[in-house]
């Protein structure tokens, strides 16, 4: 039990969605502010990521924003989506984030749903499990529309997030742009440069970052199944580019998931 609760405690969501720094402090006056601010993103991100600090510090001041919070958690740019949501998975006990993170699995972009699981992972809650284990597999990019794939990179590069990995250009009107929705390595890419594609039609494979396998292992030491044993075990074999690390966490979380399932059985 104290195992499990010393887990919960350092459970936390992606980092990544943090792309940027915010170190300089902010007044209770300009958190407010900010907060009201949606059409300023940069500012409302500061102000979430200062909320998160002072719910790890323990102060209980900040419920006064927790309002503000959960409604950005509906903002119309993902990425204050997902700090919104990461910012939720910081403080367990408050019911409105759960409620807002639970709505969040249904975002419409992966990342929002992916930081949204792991924060339920902090309520004891594995609603996000499906998420959670596609974190461990590669994904596919697909077209945005139909068009004309112009793609200029080769397998095997490393991927940041947001970096852009196609185009999908039509006759009358600009190209789209495909972005990576995380950071990684590109896999496979499946069809040759210029390609014209239907929309939906697979790109790429984009295989994930190891510290997003990390997290998404250590969410499922908490809330895994024993039908989630083979994506666990697979991680504990060698897996090309995966620091000994993941392979580690594979094995911790593989244990733990079969000493619950023995523990429930008994019951």
């Amino acid at each position: 039990m104290l195992a499990t609760l010393a887990v919960l405690a350092v459970i936390v969501p992606f980092t990544v969605w943090r792309q940027t720094w915010f170190g300089r402090p902010l007044t209770d006056d300009e958190i407010g502010r900010y907060l009201d601010s949606p059409d300023r993103a940069r500012k409302v991100q500061h102000a979430l990521s200062q909320v998160s600090e002072r719910i790890v510090r323990g102060d209980r001041g900040v419920e006064r924003w927790y309002p503000q919070v959960v409604s950005l958690a509906g903002h119309p740019l993902a990425p204050v989506r997902a700090t919104a949501a990461w910012v939720m998975g910081q403080d367990n006990r408050s019911d409105a984030f759960h409620r807002a993170l639970l709505e969040r699995l249904r975002d419409s972009d992966l990342m929002v749903r992916r930081n949204a699981a792991l924060s339920l992972v902090r309520f004891g809650d594995g609603s996000g499990k499906v998420e959670i284990l596609a974190m461990l597999h590669p994904f596919t990019v697909r077209a945005p529309q139909a068009g004309k794939a112009l793609i200029g990179l080769e397998s095997g590069r490393e991927i940041s997030q947001g970096a852009l990995l196609a185009r999908i250009g039509k006759e009358s009107a600009s190209p789209v742009e495909v972005r990576a929705p995380f950071s990684g390595r590109l896999g496979v890419v499946l069809i040759p440069d210029g390609t014209p594609v239907a929309e939906g039609e697979p790109l790429m494979i984009l295989n994930p970052a190891s510290e997003y396998v990390w997290e998404a292992l250590r969410a499922l030491y908490l809330v895994g199944q024993p039908e989630d044993l083979p994506d666990v075990e697979r991680c504990t074999r060698v897996i090309a580019e995966m620091p000994e690390s993941v392979r580690r966490q594979a094995e911790y979380t593989a244990r733990a998931i079969r000493t619950r399932s023995e523990q429930s059985s008994i019951r």
